[in-house]
């Protein structure tokens, strides 16, 4: 089968219904994929993007909790690209309660419930996505690689120090890629065979043939001791039935461009990925013009630094105005912010539209959308104190929650 002919075969579905418990309060009123990241972006933007390089324009995004944020979003920014007199699209799905009168159990059953969406658009492959993960993707390779391998699912995978594999699926692997070993976030992994400091674990990326997703998902939902989710129930059963199931690893199948992936499904993940943007010699950086992400942004004026304001090590989006004597230093700030006259702010990651008021002291907050942090306040200096008001992560980082009062 010609490559082009394959991808115009291909149908993504992602995931995006998750509560998001673990980047609470960031969750508070918006699904997880429509938390802002990187200043300008939506989290749900790289995924989306990494499928309309791939030439792949068949995509359901599979909603649930709090999902008018993420819908709005996906109308303003995303849903003009798709021609649909070509049979292109991008549609969110909320639980349709078909064929269970629940709502999602878990990610295989986000798909059972909507196997009459694949049973109207015919694909011969689905491309299972996760709409919480950062990272640049040629989808195109993988299904190149599935075809070779004559796959009935790959799994894209990558390498991690192994004392953050627990975390994760991880995968043994014989000689060619074929997976014989899975097991979800297990509390000993097992290391690579060459390399006992990394594993290699699943990045949440499935890529089936149609009929092999169909008959799995329908066999998981007749268990009645199933999680009915990929990593913990779908996949080990494939793997011990003898199906080819094939590890496509990145860091061995792409140029380096592709090798960085983050799931920033916690609160400390969310705060290190931006730290690492703002550093020296980011491991993703977002000026890359080869795999630009597409985002909606709102018309906001240019940022604004007003007299003798600092600014070092920041991304500053649009709208953003810093006053006089203000010292904003390693932040990221998103479209809206004023930094108020001789405030300080340090190790920062600032939502939309925030108001820092004059005076203030941040370091190492996470300030959520719409929050007014009247003058004077100080945040990050007193961790006790702050626990008593905000959420405060085990690596120090405190997150002030939208609808706040001070």
């Amino acid at each position: 089968m010609r490559e082009q002919n394959a991808v115009d075969q291909t149908l993504a579905m992602v995931l995006a219904g998750g509560v998001g418990e673990r980047l609470y309060p960031l969750t508070k009123v918006k699904a997880k994929p429509a938390v802002p990241f990187g200043g300008i972006y939506r989290i749900i933007d790289f995924t989306l993007s990494n499928c309309l390089h791939s030439g792949i324009r068949r995509i359901f995004v599979l909603t649930q909790h709090k999902s008018l944020p993420l819908d709005r979003h996906l109308w303003l920014g995303w849903s003009s690209l798709f021609r649909t007199e070509l049979g292109e699209f991008l549609a969110t799905v909320p639980p349709q309660q078909r064929l269970v009168r629940e709502w999602y159990r878990g990610t295989a059953d986000a798909v059972f419930q909507n196997i009459d969406l694949l049973s109207h658009e015919r694909p011969r492959f689905v491309l299972i996505l996760a709409g919480d993960h950062v990272y640049r993707m040629d989808y195109r390779a993988m299904l190149k690689f599935h075809l070779a391998k004559g796959a009935e699912l790959t799994i894209a995978c990558t390498t991690v120090p192994i004392e953050n594999a627990s975390r994760f699926g991880v995968m043994e692997v014989d000689e060619t890629d074929r997976i014989i070993g899975f097991e979800e976030k297990p509390p000993h992994p097992k290391p690579l065979p060459n390399d006992p400091l990394h594993a290699l674990i699943s990045m949440g990326i499935y890529l089936f043939n149609t009929e092999t997703l169909v008959r799995a998902v329908i066999q998981d939902a007749k268990r009645t001791d199933s999680d009915h989710d990929f990593g913990k129930n779908v996949i080990p059963t494939l793997v011990q039935q003898g199906v080819r199931v094939f590890a496509f690893n990145i860091r061995k199948e792409l140029p380096p461009l592709f090798h960085y992936w983050q799931d920033i499904g916690t609160l400390d993940s969310y705060y290190n990925t931006h730290m690492e943007l703002v550093g020296p010699a980011p491991s993703f950086p977002l000026h890359d013009e080869n795999w630009t992400i597409r985002t909606y942004l709102p018309p906001f004026p240019p940022a604004v630094l007003k007299g003798n304001a600092v600014a070092k090590h920041c991304l500053i989006s649009p709208g953003c105005e810093i006053e006089e004597g203000a010292v904003v230093e390693n932040s990221v700030l998103s479209p809206g912010v004023h930094i108020g006259k001789e405030a300080v702010v340090r190790n920062c990651v600032l939502l939309h539209r925030v108001h820092i008021g004059d005076e203030c002291r941040l370091e190492k907050v996470i300030v959520d959308e719409d929050v007014t942090v009247p003058k004077g306040e100080q945040i990050g200096l007193d961790l006790e104190r702050d626990k008593r008001r905000f959420t405060v992560t085990g690596q120090g980082v405190v997150v002030v929650p939208v609808g706040v009062v001070f």
